[in-house]
């Protein structure tokens, strides 16, 4: 096999089903029938595997993945799935931080492609059974699972898990979840199954009354892991991370040290990236997912407490289905801004961002092309000067 073959088949399962992440909510299946169906079809034995299910609006890839870490340094082996990848398919699927082979890929989507289903399963659908034959193949002692959207409907909630966990509840894809967050946690709320411990990372009152309610009715244990007043996105996905693992690794005389080596190795055990990513010391480049106005609030706050000294430049560019007037109540106006679309059909078009009042009162300038834009923010002028690039996966995809 060559790596032309493994392009060739991701190109095709791309292609050949739904993908929200190139084309939004057309993509999304309300049902779990299809990923019932998959698993018959690939064999897997779900019911024999342990599972952690993580949902939420922000933090759910990092919480998975500090989970991930601690269990592999634990000397487990874990499985962690993941979406979206930002360069390479493979990412989504790990096994102790390796990405799944092009040669297992290639020849998951040769049997895909060999049977005519009966079904339009979407992308995310296919991708996540092919990760549960995967794992099931590796004999993972478990598996780290994110959801990909919501949490009652998804397809990954087929599971039972040993433990849930709900990191936040943020106002997003707000035509398939609902207008408030208190639907929205109700809609994430569903991968609380019956007697399984939950472990919620916010309490405030708006949403903590459905998640009681939803435990209570499952006989589920429940438990908060409220942020604490200056902490950045990072430092609250990981209380929240070690609250899951002292549940998971309960007993474990070396949890502490498990901990600290979790975090040291955290990219080499999961390939975490993107999130308050330095990209370069000289000129100073820090990279970032957020890509809501939940995480872009938390990651420039973070930026105006630790470099309040510096002078800020600013790459961005969203998706068509964010809301851009809240982005942009959130952007100081006295940072330079560098905005641009990407090379995706969700991308935010010059004109939209042209016509938002608030961005027209900053000091922009706009780009067509990422690449370029990258290529043209990084000429900084001074030692003062830093650049910080955010808004998309799509975005980092294209400029890294």
């Amino acid at each position: 096999m060559t790596s032309s073959q493994y392009t060739e088949k991701v190109d095709w399962l791309f292609n050949q089903f739904p993908v929200f992440q190139k084309v939004g909510v057309s993509a999304y299946k309300p049902t779990l029938n299809n990923t019932l169906s998959l698993i018959k079809f690939f064999n897997v034995p779900i019911d024999q595997m342990k599972f952690v299910h993580v949902a939420g609006t922000n933090g759910k890839g990092t919480t998975c993945s500090i989970i991930s870490s601690a269990l592999t340094v634990s000397g487990m082996k874990v499985g962690l799935f993941t979406s979206p990848h930002i360069k390479d398919f493979r990412e989504r699927i790990r096994v102790n931080g390796v990405m799944i082979s092009e040669n297992k890929v290639v020849d998951y989507i040769t049997r895909i492609q060999n049977t005519d289903f009966d079904f339009s399963p979407s992308f995310f659908e296919m991708t996540w059974v092919m990760a549960l034959a995967y794992f099931y193949e590796q004999e993972c002692d478990i598996v780290v699972v994110e959801t990909g959207l919501g949490g009652r409907l998804d397809a990954t909630n087929v599971i039972r898990p040993e433990l849930s966990v709900i990191t936040n509840i943020g106002l997003e894809h707000v035509a398939i979840l609902g207008d408030t967050r208190a639907k929205i946690a109700l809609e994430k709320s569903g991968i609380i199954k019956e007697n399984v411990p939950v472990i919620i990372g916010e309490s405030d009152i708006e949403i903590s009354n459905v998640f009681f309610g939803k435990a209570k009715a499952n006989k589920s244990p429940i438990s908060f892991s409220p942020e604490h007043i200056g902490e950045n996105s990072f430092e609250i996905n990981k209380r929240l991370a070690f609250k899951a693992i002292d549940f998971l690794l309960e007993g474990n005389q070396d949890l502490e040290a498990v901990k600290q080596s979790a975090i040291t190795d955290l990219h080499q055990n999961t390939g975490l990236y993107g999130r308050n990513q330095v990209y370069s010391e000289q000129p100073l480049i820090i990279l970032d997912v957020a890509h809501n106005a939940m995480g872009i609030q938390r990651f420039v706050l973070d930026i105006q407490r630790k470099y309040s000294e510096n002078d800020i430049r600013v790459l961005f560019g969203a998706s068509n289905d964010k809301d851009l007037n809240e982005i942009a109540k959130l952007f100081p106006s006295n940072w330079e801004y560098y905005i641009t679309e990407f090379n995706s059909q969700r991308s935010t078009k010059i004109a939209a961002f042209k016509e938002n009042d608030k961005i027209n009162q900053l000091n922009v300038k706009y780009f067509f092309d990422a690449k370029k834009a990258f290529y043209e923010a990084q000429n900084i002028e001074s030692e003062k000067h830093m650049l910080i690039v955010f808004g998309s996966f799509f975005l980092l995809e294209e400029i890294i």
